[in-house]
C-alpha cells in the first residue's frame, strides 16, 4: 500500500490502547483515520485528541457495523486499510456459567466482530492496494501451542482457552479470506504482550512498540500472500 495523504484507514476498538496508538502513528504518516469506538463520547474525545474522525461502531452488533460502514462510504467513498483491533480476553467461567458461555462471549467480539466488519467494509476496500489487518496473538498459533519447545520461547505464553482459541479461529479465517478476496491483502499481527487495559497493564511491551508492529505490517510489509507476523518475525500458523 502506497503511503500517501489520501489513505483512508478504519480501526476498531481505537479509543484507547493499541488501537489508539496505531491511529496516532498512522495519522503521523498522513492517513485519514476513522477511530472506531463503541462508546460515542469516548470515541469523540479520543478522535479530537489525535485529529482523527470518530466512528461509532460496536463490532458485536450487526446494525452498528453496517451503519459505520455507511458513514465511511458517504464521507470517504472507500477504505484503504482496515484494522480489526477490538478484542477482549474474557474472564474465567464462574460457578454459575458454563465454559461454553465464556467462549461464546469472547468469540462474539474476537471472531464474529472481525467477520461482521470485514463483510460490511469489503465493498469499500479499494482494490489491489487495500489491506486488512487482524490483530491476533501468538497464543492463537496452533504451531506454537503444539510444540513445547516453541511455547517456552514465547514470553507470557499461558493457556487461555477462550482467548487463544478465538485468535486461532481468527487466524484461520484470515487465511480463507485471503484465498477468496484476491484483491485485498490480509495480515495477522501479534503485537506482543503489550501493557494495556486488556491485561491490566501487566504486559512488558510499551504500547508504542505493539502499535508499531501493527502499523509496520499494515503499511510497510508488501510481501505477497497472507502473513502472521510479530515484532520478532513470522509466526507459525
Amino acid at each position: 500500500m502506497t503511503d500517501h495523504t489520501s489513505n483512508i484507514t478504519v480501526i476498531t476498538g481505537a479509543n484507547k490502547g493499541l488501537g489508539h496508538e496505531s491511529a496516532r502513528l498512522l495519522i503521523e504518516r498522513g492517513h485519514t483515520v476513522y477511530l472506531g469506538a463503541r462508546d460515542a463520547e469516548r470515541g469523540k474525545r479520543a478522535a479530537a485528541e489525535l485529529g482523527a474522525r470518530p466512528l461509532l461502531i460496536d463490532v458485536t452488533d450487526d446494525a452498528s457495523v453496517r451503519a459505520a460502514a455507511e458513514v465511511v462510504r458517504a464521507e470517504a467513498g472507500r477504505v484503504d486499510l482496515l484494522i480489526n483491533n477490538a478484542g477482549i480476553t474474557g474472564a474465567v467461567a464462574g460457578p454459575d456459567e458454563s465454559a461454553a458461555d465464556t467462549l461464546r462471549r469472547v468469540y462474539e467480539t474476537n471472531v464474529f466482530g472481525p467477520v461482521r466488519t470485514i463483510h460490511a467494509f469489503l465493498p469499500l476496500l479499494s482494490g489491489p492496494g487495500a489491506v486488512v489487518v487482524n490483530v491476533s496473538s501468538g497464543l492463537g498459533s496452533v504451531g506454537l501451542t503444539a510444540d513445547p519447545e516453541l511455547r517456552t520461547a514465547v514470553p507470557g505464553w499461558a493457556p487461555f482457552p477462550a482467548y487463544a482459541s478465538s485468535k486461532a479461529s481468527l487466524n484461520m479465517l484470515t487465511l480463507l479470506y485471503e484465498q477468496t478476496c484476491p484483491d485485498v491483502r490480509f495480515r495477522v499481527v501479534d503485537p506482543g504482550y503489550t501493557a494495556t487495559d486488556l491485561n491490566g497493564h501487566r504486559g512488558f511491551r510499551h504500547v508504542t512498540e505493539g502499535a508499531s508492529t501493527i502499523v509496520g505490517a499494515a503499511v510497510d510489509d508488501r510481501a505477497p500472500g497472507p502473513r502472521f507476523v510479530s515484532a520478532e518475525g513470522e509466526l507459525p500458523w
